[in-house]
């Protein structure tokens, strides 16, 4: 057993190679060899998004705070609440963060695949963006 207590890793800006906006990522979880696991809490202030990617394992989003977006391609921008939990397909392209106007925080679960946790792509046009979303 290992207990981490905080701050044992710091709060760090998330790159903006692969996020828009100010974002800041909390690692949680990085669990040794054999186990795959790894989290974040990462916090999105109004408008910060992530770029479009994919895990190749999936990924869960719970969202602890405020209001958020999260969009699979070719499918319509969905509105997040805290409370809302989401769960995306391994290999399914999308994007996520918080509202125009309201920031957002969620905890963000994924595995790694022969290292690889993300596969970051380009950035989230302001067009899809700003698309009025669905309630989820």
């Amino acid at each position: 057993m290992e207990i981490r207590r905080s701050p044992s890793a710091p709060t760090r800006r998330a790159p903006e190679s692969y996020f828009t906006g100010t974002v800041w990522q909390d690692p949680i979880v990085d669990a040794p060899h054999p186990a795959r696991i790894k989290g974040f809490l990462v916090t999105f202030e109004a408008g910060a998004r992530t770029a479009w990617h994919t895990h190749p394992l999936g990924q869960t989003l719970y969202v602890v705070s405020g209001v958020g977006r999260i969009q699979l391609e070719g499918e319509p921008v969905r509105e997040i609440h805290a409370g809302d939990s989401v769960w995306i397909a391994p290999n399914e392209k999308h994007w996520h963060g918080a509202s125009p106007t309201k920031p957002m925080a969620h905890l963000a679960f994924q595995e790694a695949l022969d290292g690889s946790q993300a596969v970051w792509l380009e950035q989230v046009s302001d067009d899809d963006y700003t698309a009025e979303p669905q309630s989820a």
